[in-house]
């Protein structure tokens, strides 16, 4: 195939999906990687597309694009009352006999101030979680893998075949960035297919986001835009008319 084939193929896969991973070009065009990132960094020099840790995100207007990562305690106090807001709202959906897929991360973690003790079973990622779930006598299953140092979370390939086999009824995640052309992002690939695999196995389930989230991008895509229900704390500017967000109410 020509070099001029390739990328735009490329670009009509960014189209499509608002980002892609060096892998994911690999396996559509059947080129090597090294082949797919130096095509990357050329359309990158030609001002096509961004090109990130991993692979590369479709250009958009006045939106910021970041692959840094902020610890979770750095994180835990940043927007705490519009995460407080949303973990409320959000704990409020879990019903008696849900099978419950609770994300690592910090909204998802102020989540378990306000879970009535029910006839519900939690499986989660995140160590911190699962602890102060058995804790409140909640049943509790933890995903076994890698523990990522920054997020707390676990990854890797025993977590995604352990997910593999379950089948929730709602998921609860957390995102680093949301766009509509994006959809919800996380600067890690590990962690990306963990959540992309959970997402995969729910029924029904929610991104938690506070407006901070909107019109920012992160590295890789793990949820599509419109197949995704959002809860966040106000409503977004450019995204009145969209069907799949929920404001929290007080």
């Amino acid at each position: 195939m020509l070099t001029k084939q390739r990328q735009e193929l490329i670009l009509e896969l960014l189209n499509e999906r608002g980002s892609i991973t060096v892998a994911e070009a690999k396996d559509v065009l059947d080129m090597s990687e090294s082949t797919i990132r130096r095509d990357i960094t050329a359309l990158h020099q030609k001002g096509k597309l961004v090109k990130v840790f991993g692979g590369a995100v479709a250009l958009e207007t006045e939106t910021a694009i970041t692959a840094h990562e902020y610890t979770v305690a750095q994180k835990f106090d940043l927007n705490r009352e519009e995460k407080q807001k949303i973990a409320r709202y959000a704990a409020s959906l879990i019903e008696d006999g849900d099978f419950v897929y609770l994300d690592a991360g910090t909204t998802t973690a102020y989540m378990l101030d306000y879970l009535v003790k029910k006839d519900v079973t939690f499986v989660t990622n995140a160590v911190a979680h699962a602890q102060r779930l058995v804790a409140r006598g909640m049943k509790v299953l933890l995903v076994g893998g890698e523990l990522k140092a920054t997020t707390e979370a676990i990854i890797g390939n025993q977590a995604m075949r352990t997910l593999r086999d379950y089948h929730f009824t709602k998921g609860f995640f957390g995102t680093n960035g949301v766009t509509k052309k994006s959809g919800c992002t996380t600067p890690d690939a590990n962690e990306a297919m963990i959540k992309q695999t959970a997402v995969e196995q729910c029924r029904q389930y929610y991104m938690l986001c506070d407006y901070s989230k909107f019109d920012q991008i992160s590295s890789i895509t793990f949820a599509p835009f419109y197949a995704t229900t959002f809860i966040t704390d106000q409503v977004i500017p450019g995204y009145e008319e969209c069907g799949n967000i929920l404001v929290a109410t007080e």
